[in-house]
């Protein structure tokens, strides 16, 4: 079995662009006409150029190869323009292909992915959402406690029993910095309320995006600590995993981190400083599917727990499932919402989520095939990224 093409797809996610504004996916096929699909998360170039990135790294480390020699096309590409370094662009372009390859494996073989590495551990996947905006809000969910209190209300009559929110405000290219005591007040009320909201029925996840010192950081999680959130999210920028040890050692809040990370040297860098009591890997930048089945390896010999991050696309999702299910130390999946709307119109079959759980699927591969017809109706033509940071200091 040899891969011998690649097709890309920058897909425009349309209002309200939960997942991101676009996703990015790729199609590799073989010389016997057997496909597998990827997703890129969050490369730092435009869209086009990140298909671009695709179709030159397949075409110098992977047209002609094997798709089962994962291992060997990994080092490969890792190791691509003398780097042999976790560069995160590089390993948004290997997480695909990588997932890619194995979709292939497991059709070839008969088998969804996670029977080939290890079997099936989980038999549903307990799963949570963040509080989304919604078209005819009359105020920001994000920043509205009541409003978020109802809507965590909403999704716990829907099934979910965790649920996440990130009320301390805009993150900037310029943070750690300190909360001001308006936006220490508005977290502490935010998960006060909530709390009310949602009684003992369902886990809280704080989430932040890095915004923070470590000291500001704790001043933060003192007023969190009364309501008993299952995590504090990446409190600290992502650099620097010793001052998230400072956090994880100064609170009760379990601490969460690893979606800006990718390869098991980060993550292990990060377990050695004991910085982190969840790995949040997302699937479509660390690395791909085997890199991140290493990863919850090494967690699994501290008991630290994986919750795979999603904020793309559904192949990602469906990459995340497959790792989730096969492995035991896993904790929590991430849904966007119930994996409806245009998450599920871009899939020939959605993903299957029941009650608060996400059903692993039996088809083999991945267990997705990408609708293609939707896809060409929908291209992304905007120049944003995927995701931004402010771009000046946020000031109060």
């Amino acid at each position: 079995m040899k891969l011998t093409d690649i097709r890309t797809f920058v897909v425009g996610n349309p209002p309200p662009h939960y997942g991101g504004r676009y996703f990015v996916f790729v199609k590799l096929t073989t010389d016997g006409n057997v496909h597998g699909v990827g997703e890129a998360y969050c490369v730092p170039f435009h869209p086009d150029v990140v298909a671009r990135m695709l179709v030159d790294v397949f075409e110098r480390y992977l047209a002609g190869e094997d798709p089962h020699n994962i291992e060997t096309i990994w080092r490969r590409v890792y190791s691509a323009g003398y780097t042999q370094h976790a560069d995160l662009a590089l390993m948004g372009v290997l997480s695909a292909l990588e997932m890619a390859c194995w979709d292939i494996v497991g059709k070839e073989a008969g088998q969804p992915v996670y029977n080939l590495l290890g079997g099936r551990v989980h038999e549903r996947l307990r799963s949570y959402t963040y509080i989304y905006a919604r078209p005819g809000d009359k105020t920001d969910v994000y920043q509205d406690p009541e409003l978020s209190a109802e809507r965590a209300a909403e999704y716990l009559a829907q099934g979910f029993t965790a649920i996440k929110f990130d009320p301390a405000g805009p993150y900037s290219a310029f943070d750690g910095r300190q909360l001001s005591l308006p936006a220490l007040e508005l977290c502490e009320r935010f998960v006060k309320l909530l709390r009310a909201a949602v009684g003992n029925r369902a886990d809280l996840l704080f989430g932040t995006h890095g915004q923070m010192t470590a000291a500001g950081a704790l001043r933060l999680a003192r007023r969190l600590e009364p309501y008993d959130p299952l995590w504090f999210e990446e409190p600290v920028p992502p650099d620097a995993p010793e001052e998230m040890a400072r956090v994880a050692r100064g609170t009760r809040i379990p601490i969460a981190a690893g979606e800006r990370l990718a390869t098991k040297y980060e993550f292990a860098r990060l377990l050695r400083a004991g910085a982190a009591a969840i790995l949040q890997m997302n699937l479509g930048r660390v690395g791909g599917i085997l890199e991140a089945k290493k990863i919850a390896a090494l967690a699994e010999v501290q008991h630290v727990q994986i919750a795979p991050h999603l904020y793309c696309g559904p192949v990602v999702g469906a990459a995340n499932i497959q790792l989730s299910t096969c492995s035991p130390n896993f904790l929590i999946l991430e849904s966007i919402e119930r994996w409806q709307g245009f998450h599920a119109e871009v899939l020939k079959k959605p993903i299957r989520w029941e009650a608060g759980y996400v059903i692993p699927p039996t088809d083999p591969g991945l267990g997705i095939e990408l609708n293609e017809d939707v896809i060409a109706r929908h291209p992304y033509h905007g120049k944003a990224l995927h995701l931004d940071m402010a771009q000046n200091p946020v000031v109060g």
